[in-house]
């Protein structure tokens, strides 16, 4: 065990933002060498972005917390590294590192690598390189450490096949006690087989999948013939599930960091889960069923939160905060609780249909008055009905016009371009949204100020949703639209000068639907374009479409297919998907039968209130849905800020 600190600080004043590379947070943990030889398994923990992206991620806080409690474990963390001092660290042989004690990650048993985004694939590659891990799991052995996916998109991690031993599927809280149990007996009895019967174990452990022991056959038409298992892999992989949110109050102490980063607040999340049943959003249907964390572990976890970390600002999570069932109590419990304090609450997802101005004051009793955030999806009702986004313009406007009225002044409406079956007309009417919402804000306040900015992303077809099978609209169709419709925000100037627009073009939104829908082939093309140069490709900035596209033509070609026929492509009912046999709990049946209710403009009610849709999560999890009202009150506490200590001592 050796820190490669003496040989990074002297680079460090050569780059951008050294702090970020550093360590020493409030609530890091770092072991020192009695305690790293005394533990027997041994986590690095990645977030394969920059560490301003990377350090507030909800997902890999918890693991850290949850892994350090163990006896048998610990755990640090690493991000990428930009590329200035990517160059310094092979000039001067500075391998790949944590931020805690930074330690050379090819020193850790498990490098567990958390994807929020498939744009951050080629990140990975960069550490495994710099930490002198072979890039492909065929080329490495026992002396390296096992490179675990996890994640979002981790539910299609063939284009990552060659690269990652095992993919998480799921809530990561327990699977991850699992692997290291696995880890530690394997090491304990002697390594027996190698690392080859080290995947084997995994292969079985509930909740993990191991691309090396299935094997993928394809057609003459291109597509996949067969996936089979070999070696006694299981013939489909279930996600796991963490059943009860109260009994896993994770993270604690939440890291405050040294850097300014996205979001500098402590996050609790409320509940997991969404049952809105929205067409295009893989977060929504990869984690049902709904789980409620109850109003007192609520409370619990926010006066943990504030006490450990100082922060004055809490949010309250989940993919839509505001249909907690205990929502007003809970906001109201915690407003009086830190009222008159430095502490705030916000909620940063929440939907129109579900908000209303008693909770905006809760939120915001302490003075702080940022915009409202809302997100229609689509411009026009119809396309609305397509996606099954059902906000009506009536009920947007009619909430907005109660928020201008009662002091607020701005508002932020998110939209997608190049949904499912969309027209021109569908996007335009984006803009006469815009226009409505500012003459009603001007007549509800009585002022000529008001704001609203529209937020527009080009949509990506994601696996296990009904529109797995959509074909992806191509850049330049999104382009043409994005450019109609800001003519259309500024064909009237008294309006349009009160319409903020942000958008990006189309081109990102085209290789992350080729990385979200692609199969193991697509892998060949990730290599090539990190060997050519690629990094950070979720930043603009970095961004290049045209090694992408060069990349897939070169490599895709030779064998028959395209980038094409991975995004723009219609996918029929009966084509095997590069996900099958990997379980998110969902019956294909039942998203085929939605996607053609797409297609036909019907609705689908949230089954949280209606009777059960039969999509299959609820039987193939063994958990049904957790709602409230728990019955149970918020208990009062004193108000205090004090900073909490940690685990190993200060970092």
């Amino acid at each position: 065990m050796t820190s490669v600190f003496p040989d990074l600080e002297p680079l460090l004043p050569r780059v951008s933002k050294p702090v970020q590379y550093v360590g020493g947070e409030l609530n890091a943990q770092v072991a020192d060498e009695d305690e790293w030889d005394a533990t027997p398994v041994r986590w690095a923990l990645m977030y394969p972005d920059a560490y301003e992206v990377g350090l507030p991620n909800q997902g890999v806080m918890i693991l850290y917390e949850v892994l350090n409690e163990r006896p048998d474990a610990l755990a640090e963390r690493c991000y990428a590294v930009w590329p200035d001092l990517e160059a310094l660290m092979r000039e001067h042989r500075v391998p790949a590192f944590t931020v805690d004690g930074h330690r050379p990650v090819g020193d850790f048993d498990v490098l567990g690598v958390s994807f929020s985004t498939e744009l951050g694939y080629t990140n990975l590659l960069t550490t495994l390189d710099l930490a002198g891990v072979p890039l492909h799991t065929a080329d490495r052995d026992e002396t390296h450490p096992v490179v675990l996916m996890g994640g979002h998109a981790a539910f299609n991690p063939e284009p990552m096949a060659d690269f990652v031993d095992v993919v998480a599927l799921g809530d990561g809280e327990e699977v991850v006690g699992d692997i290291t149990d696995v880890v530690r007996e394997w090491k304990a009895e002697g390594r027996p087989g190698g690392r080859a019967e080290l995947l084997d174990r995994l292969a079985i452990t509930d909740g993990c999948y191991v691309p090396a022991r299935y094997e993928v056959s394809y057609g003459d038409d291109g597509g996949i013939a067969a996936v089979e298992p070999v070696g006694g892999a299981p013939r489909s992989v279930q996600k796991r599930t963490t059943r009860d949110l109260d009994e896993w109050p994770y993270p604690k102490a939440p890291l405050v960091p040294l850097a300014e980063t996205v979001h500098e607040r402590a996050s609790v999340e409320i509940f997991r889960g969404c049952t809105r049943g929205c067409r295009f959003c893989q977060a929504g249907m990869i984690t049902r069923p709904v789980r409620e964390r109850s109003l007192q572990g609520i409370g619990e976890m926010v006066d943990s939160a504030v006490r450990a970390s100082g922060f004055d600002e809490v949010g309250l999570l989940s993919l839509s905060s505001a249909d907690h069932s205990e929502i007003a109590e809970i906001t109201k419990g915690l407003a009086d609780r830190y009222e008159g304090s430095n502490t705030s609450l916000s909620l940063p997802s929440t939907r129109v249909d579900a908000f209303n101005i008693d909770l905006a004051n809760e939120i915001s009793r302490n003075g702080r008055r940022s915009g409202l955030t809302f997100a229609p999806e689509g411009g026009s009702e119809r396309i609305r009905r397509v996606i099954n986004k059902m906000v009506s313009e009536e009920d947007l406007i009619r909430t907005v016009s109660e928020a201008f009225a009662q002091g607020w002044r701005q508002v932020k409406l998110y939209f997608m371009c190049g949904l499912p079956t969309e027209e021109d007309e569908d996007v335009l009417e984006i803009a006469g949204m815009a226009h409505r919402v500012i003459k009603a804000g001007r007549a509800a306040s009585g002022h000529n100020d008001v704001r609203c900015t529209i937020s527009i992303g080009g949509f990506v077809p994601k696996p296990h949703t009904p529109f797995q099978w959509a074909a992806q609209a191509h850049p330049d169709v999104v382009d043409e639209r994005l450019r109609k419709l800001r003519e259309a925000v500024n064909s009237d100037r008294r309006l349009g000068r009160n319409v903020g627009m942000r958008y990006h073009d189309g081109k990102p939104s085209l290789i992350e639907g080729l990385l979200a829908r692609g199969d193991r082939r697509v892998g060949r093309v990730v290599e090539r374009v990190w060997r050519e140069g690629g990094r950070f490709d979720g930043w603009s900035e970095h961004f290049s479409f045209e090694r992408w596209t060069e990349s897939a033509e070169a490599e895709l070609g030779p064998l028959g297919v395209s980038l094409d026929w991975f995004t723009t492509r219609e996918r029929d009912r009966d084509e095997v998907l590069p996900w099958d046999h990997l379980d998110s709990g969902l019956e294909r049946d039942w998203l085929w039968d939605d996607w053609q209710e797409a297609l036909a403009g019907g609705e689908q009610d949230d089954c949280r209130w209606t009777p059960c849709f039969d999509c299959g999560v609820c039987p193939s999890t063994g958990q049904d849905i957790q709602v409230g009202p728990s019955g149970t009150q918020l208990i009062p506490l004193t108000v205090a800020n004090p900073v909490g200590g940690n685990r190993f001592g200060s970092a």
